[in-house]
């Protein structure tokens, strides 16, 4: 092995390493804070990442009081990447998994039955960041060839998301290389140190990049608008999925979760970015709640009001996993075995 790939092996080993111990250090804070009161139903819930803005309505659902007016008993847990939520949840760790809908599918091509119940956003709300030191040569995403680029980890989100942006910009996947540095502090020191050229990430990452000047925003999918330009059209992301069997035998508990998440997304349509920060935990902010709002402000236009799957987006997210991923591109996904949209329709009403 050269000795450059040797240390770019050790280094990213580095960093998975620190990644893991930040995240164990942030899982123990995160479920301290963040149980029921011990009433009601028991559900678990993990989380791709309790403090990512992406997946609020999580905890902001739990600090609203929600969950324990709908008479459940919510714990919340985390994991530092979506495909670890995935994982607990189809081992039957936990009874519902926060991370991205994208899973559903890649899951009913391994034969598991999940669904999801609780549709938090019509974007992606990731963000393609460049370091500073490669953005000279990095001007458009037909430059990842031969890049290093960060990911949460393997089989995550925003692998798949990568991948899918290289190959419609005509680089194959085999052209560049995807390096597993969580988000967040791991995110930031990889990119000053050099260990990625850049990365898909999101606030309050993205926000503290831009901050500390280390980065510049390539391509922003935070929005809609966005999300049409760089996928084709709505890219339903974070959610609440559950195996469909425990839905089944489960509804009363469901429509419970269904509810409090759908008076949460209501809550947040009609309060500003500051007025929700100030509901969450104090140590989200990191020492800066003025720069917390406005990850959360730049965030915002990708959740639903209503929980319910935006139109057209099932298909746009089975095109972009097609484009790259054999396992669905070789079969056939019934998408609407995806998705309900029953619970959060009987919320609404």
């Amino acid at each position: 092995m050269r000795k450059t790939a040797r240390y770019s092996t050790l280094a990213a080993a580095g960093l998975l390493a620190l990644s893991s111990l930040t995240a164990c250090a942030n899982d123990v804070a995160n479920t301290a804070s963040s149980k029921g009161d011990g009433k009601g139903t028991k559900v678990k819930i993990m989380v791709g990442g309790l403090d990512k803005v992406i997946y609020l309505p999580a905890m902001l659902a739990q600090r609203l009081g929600y969950f324990d007016a709908e008479g459940l008993d919510v714990e919340l847990l985390s994991e530092p990447a979506g495909v670890q939520a995935e994982t607990a949840l189809v081992s039957g760790q936990v009874q519902g998994a926060v991370g991205f809908y994208d899973h559903t599918l890649d899951l009913q091509t391994k034969d598991k039955a999940v669904e999801s119940v609780v549709q938090f956003s019509h974007a992606p709300g990731e963000v393609e960041i460049v370091s500073s030191k490669a953005e000279g040569d990095i001007k458009s995403l037909k430059d990842f060839k031969g890049k290093k680029l960060g990911i949460t980890s393997l089989g995550s989100s925003t692998d798949f998301l990568t991948k899918y942006l290289a190959v419609k910009n005509g680089v194959k996947v085999s052209d560049f290389t995807p390096v597993a540095v969580g988000a967040g502090p791991t995110f930031i020191a990889a990119l000053q140190q050099g260990a990625i050229d850049g990365g898909m990430t999101t606030d309050p990452t993205v926000a503290t990049i831009l901050d500390k000047k280390a980065g510049k925003v390539l391509l922003d999918m935070r929005t809609p608008e966005g999300s049409q330009e760089a996928l084709g059209g709505p890219y339903p992301s974070s959610s609440l999925y559950m195996q469909t069997d425990w839905v089944n035998s489960h509804k009363d508990t469901v429509q419970k979760l269904a509810t409090a998440f759908v008076k949460t997304l209501k809550w947040m349509s009609t309060h500003s970015s500051t007025q929700i920060a100030d509901k969450m935990p104090a140590d989200y902010s990191q020492g800066n709640k003025l720069l917390y709002a406005a990850a959360i402000e730049s965030t915002l236009p990708m959740f639903t009001k209503d929980g319910v799957m935006p139109k057209d987006g099932p298909e746009t997210v089975e095109k972009v996993l097609k484009a790259f991923n054999p396992n669905i591109k070789n079969a056939k996904v019934d998408l609407s075995k995806t998705f309900t949209t029953e619970f959060v329709e009987k919320a609404a009403g």
